[in-house]
């Protein structure tokens, strides 16, 4: 089993942060990686839906990040990403142009995804609920 590198951000005041109060001091080089996409994401996302005058109840999206050695090491390189893309809307109504806003900035908008592209192949998830 390869190792797996995670990392969450959560929106918290219009800012897009580590959950669980982390601290970028805290994450290795590679882990820092994922911290960018998930925050060109999130930011990706929210500039998409602005145009739509929609906003988010919450925003959680979890980078994941598989290496091809079992410890992490300075050789150490990705060979696979996820995304985890989880929000929470205000009203039903809001879902699909959450979901097309998410869809968008994955596939097309967001850089650092681009990005991670060229190094591995890149997947994802997107889980949007209404709390109406």
């Amino acid at each position: 089993m390869n190792n797996i590198q995670k990392v969450t951000v959560v929106l918290r005041n219009g800012r897009f942060r580590l959950a669980e109060s982390a601290k970028a001091d805290d994450l290795n080089p590679k882990a820092l990686i994922l911290c960018a996409a998930a925050e060109c994401a999130g930011y990706t996302i929210m500039s998409l839906l602005q145009k739509h005058h929609i906003s988010p109840k919450s925003i959680e999206i979890t980078a994941r990040g598989s290496l091809n050695t079992m410890v992490l090491q300075p050789i150490s390189q990705y060979e696979q990403f996820d995304i985890a893309y989880n929000v929470e809307c205000r009203n039903i109504g809001d879902q699909e142009a959450v979901s097309e806003a998410v869809l968008e900035a994955h596939n097309e908008k967001c850089g650092v995804i681009a990005m991670l592209r060229k190094i591995a192949p890149v997947s994802h998830e997107i889980s949007v609920i209404s709390t109406d």
